[in-house]
């Protein structure tokens, strides 16, 4: 619960604090009470940004949820809406039609973006959204209700054993993500050696592709339901982000007809952009690199 300082006295029915005496808004001290707030406000405004950005075109995401918070619904309630802190914290840029019970619209000028802070967790909301929607799209209504717990719970212990790449201080370490986006091509090296010498050849560099499947797990390169069998099979290994490495290099091997006759710019779109779609192939194409290990 994010409660403005000050304010929990007063409506505990005591004196509402001086703010010039204990703590106040220009408070440098980071302690103060005031500066996590705006802290808080900072990364709720990246989650609220997160949140609209997240498979805009899937209608599912983008309508109201079937199990609201009902205390949150009540009109009577003292409790503010992270929805109704968003509003306040962008009023003056945005202009805001709120509907309690469904989705807010946000309609936002150019310059409104400079609100949103530039930010460490990017790409989490990626892999929320497959989580989130195989448990709010379960047949059982009994399951369905307590989807946002059970995304938490799953998400929690998903990033426990991915957190390293999203942490800078460690990108250069053997656990962080430059060690596992150049194990992709000590892989390829290992398995095409012809392929590899290609892409070294044209300077065409792992990261330049490999940040993004490997941090987000594939979820940016297909569609959700192709997605969610990926992570079926991820998920079912037992050293599954080494066989998401199996993966990014079984991607790359199919397609090295192309890759080898294409030049940089073709092959960097072609990687950018991944070619095939069927990811009973793909995952086949990982098993068997896996096998022959």
């Amino acid at each position: 619960m994010i409660i403005q300082p000050g304010i929990a006295k007063a409506n505990l029915g005591l004196n509402r604090e001086d703010v010039t005496m204990e703590d106040h808004p220009l408070n440098p001290n980071p302690d103060s009470r005031w500066n996590n707030y705006f802290k808080d406000n900072e990364v709720l405004l990246q989650i609220d940004k997160d949140v609209r950005r997240l498979y805009p075109d899937m209608a599912f995401f983008q309508r109201a949820t079937d199990y609201p918070c009902q205390l949150i619904l009540d009109p009577q309630n003292d409790y503010e809406t992270l929805r109704r802190r968003v509003e306040q914290t962008t009023l003056k840029a945005q202009t805001v039609n709120r509907n309690r019970s469904g989705v807010t619209n946000v309609s936002s000028p150019g310059k409104s973006l400079n609100l949103y802070p530039s930010n460490e967790y990017e790409g989490m909301n990626e892999i929320v959204g497959p989580i989130y929607y195989t448990f709010a799209t379960d047949p059982n209504d009994e399951w369905k209700e307590h989807a946002e717990a059970d995304t938490f719970f799953c998400f929690t212990n998903l990033m426990s054993e991915n957190r390293d790449n999203f942490i800078k201080s460690l990108d250069d370490s053997q656990c962080g993500i430059t060690f596992k986006m150049e194990s992709v091509y000590s892989m390829l090296k290992d398995k095409d050696m012809e392929l590899y010498l290609k892409l070294q050849e044209q300077n065409i560099k792992p990261q330049y592709f490999t940040f993004r499947w490997l941090t987000l797990l594939l979820s940016q390169e297909f569609l959700l339901p192709d997605v969610i069998r990926i992570w079926d099979s991820l998920f079912s290994d037992q050293d599954r982000f080494h066989f998401l490495i199996l993966v990014c290099c079984a991607m790359l091997i199919l397609i090295r007809d192309q890759l080898l006759a294409g030049d940089f710019t073709i092959n960097m779109r072609l990687l950018q952009d991944y070619p095939i779609t069927d990811v009973h192939t793909i995952l086949a194409k990982a098993k068997e690199l896996q096998d022959h290990s």
